[in-house]
């Protein structure tokens, strides 16, 4: 979750949650709204949810407007929970990097792959018509098919089991009864808790005719991921991720969000190190044996985020579109593997 891992959910991030220590913070913007707010220099991974709506033109899609959110599902009493379910705040983030031995590694791998079947699965679904909370079912049952368990899901209080961010929600939108439209760009952040290990990842998926101005800035997107991936490996400092994606979105002239990053991720949802997608001069290198996620999140308009008094979803105060990719890292002695590639 894009990333707090709110940790960007969680911040990741994959809201994808944020990184290093998600500190709550109330702000007065228009009729008190609450913000929780990310600190990107030390490091936060995302929140992780949102929430759909839309009603009112805005520009060339409907403006986002919460709709219904139905109860939290159920998850079998057999399948392990992660050690912050039961609990209204969201754990600390860690400054402890993960990184593996074969056993943790093998893990970390299946819980990837775990994670790109359903996010894959989840971007089937999309079409005009289907609500984010029919994605969510639908996401949530597959996952506790697995044996796993969705790692939003009680996340400091996150009431659902996915992140759907529609349009100009940037990260850790609520699944709702709001149905997609024809032209809608929808995010789905999927992250799995299997075998006491994490696996992240998010795509932006097309939901009927989309415009040629929205495909281009999810291509765009999807290519700052890409090009950031592939100047990763062992003794790489972090701060090339951020200089790598910011050089993207510059050359088509799109904003980059700063206040959701990536993060470690493992055994724990949100830890060291943040992974910054702007540039910057932060310290740290890739270690062999290391996993993290990108989760770059890009913007038509100003990067600027305001918190819905859901204390999760984050849409651009502009109203301008917003698109996100993730995946999950291992760093290897060569360069790095994407954990949560398509199978």
């Amino acid at each position: 979750m894009a990333s707090s891992s709110r940790c960007p959910l969680l911040d990741c991030g994959s809201r994808a949650w944020p990184r290093a220590t998600c500190s709550p913070e109330r702000q007065a913007h228009g009729s008190a709204r609450t913000l929780v707010y990310a600190r990107k220099k030390s490091g936060f991974a995302e929140l992780l949810l949102q929430k759909r709506q839309g009603e009112q033109p805005h520009g060339k899609h409907l403006k986002l407007k919460p709709g219904r959110v139905s109860p939290p599902l159920s998850v079998p009493a057999d399948i392990p929970r992660p050690p912050y379910v039961g609990s209204a705040a969201a754990p600390a983030f860690s400054m402890e990097p993960q990184v593996h031995d074969e056993s943790g590694v093998a893990r970390m791998r299946a819980a990837g792959e775990l994670a790109a079947r359903v996010r894959d699965f989840a971007g089937s679904l999309i079409k005009p018509g289907v609500t984010t909370d029919e994605i969510d079912k639908a996401v949530h049952k597959m996952i506790v098919e697995a044996g796993a368990y969705p790692s939003p899901l009680g996340y400091g209080g996150f009431p659902k089991s996915v992140c759907t961010s529609v349009n100009e929600c940037i990260c850790h939108g609520i699944p709702d009864s709001r149905p997609l439209q024809d032209g809608d760009i929808v995010n789905i952040d999927v992250t799995v808790y299997l075998n006491g290990y994490h696996g992240d990842t998010s795509a932006t998926f097309l939901c009927g005719t989309v415009s040629d101005e929205a495909k281009r800035l999810v291509e765009v997107t999807r290519e700052a991921l890409d090009k950031a991936i592939a100047v990763c490996g062992p003794g790489v400092e972090f701060k090339k991720i951020g200089r790598t994606i910011h050089d993207v979105a510059d050359k088509f002239k799109y904003g980059v969000v700063k206040r959701f990053v990536g993060h470690g991720i493992g055994t724990i949802f949100h830890c060291a190190p943040s992974i910054l997608h702007f540039r910057n001069n932060e310290p740290g290198r890739m270690q062999i044996g290391q996993t993290f996620t990108i989760e770059p999140m890009l913007t038509m308009g100003k990067p600027d985020d305001l918190i819905w008094p859901d204390n999760w979803t984050a849409v651009t105060v502009d109203g301008s579109l917003s698109a996100q990719f993730e995946h999950t890292l291992l760093v290897t002695g060569d360069g790095v593997q994407v954990l949560t590639r398509a199978p």
